[in-house]
């Protein structure tokens, strides 16, 4: 990924979208720290090998996260 040129701003979102994109996260099968991403929007399980699509730069995605919220409400029958 190419750095940005010019401006603090975008050099800061720049630099937080790639320490996301590092990060270790949870796996929602296992509950393991082990999700690492292999490609755009796709990460995998290095513990128990599961593949999940996700975000681009993160594994959960603000709207992904609302959802999830909504359709528990659904199901608890809110």
């Amino acid at each position: 990924m190419k750095s940005p040129r010019y401006g603090r701003r975008i050099r800061k979102l720049a630099g937080a979208a790639t320490k996301k994109k590092k990060d270790s996260y949870e796996c929602p099968k296992c509950g393991k720290k082990s999700v690492k991403r292999i490609s755009y929007a796709l990460w995998k399980c290095n513990s128990c090998g599961a593949k999940i699509a996700g975000g681009a730069y993160s594994l959960n995605t603000p709207v992904g996260n609302s959802a999830k919220r909504m359709l528990a409400k659904e199901e608890a029958g809110e």
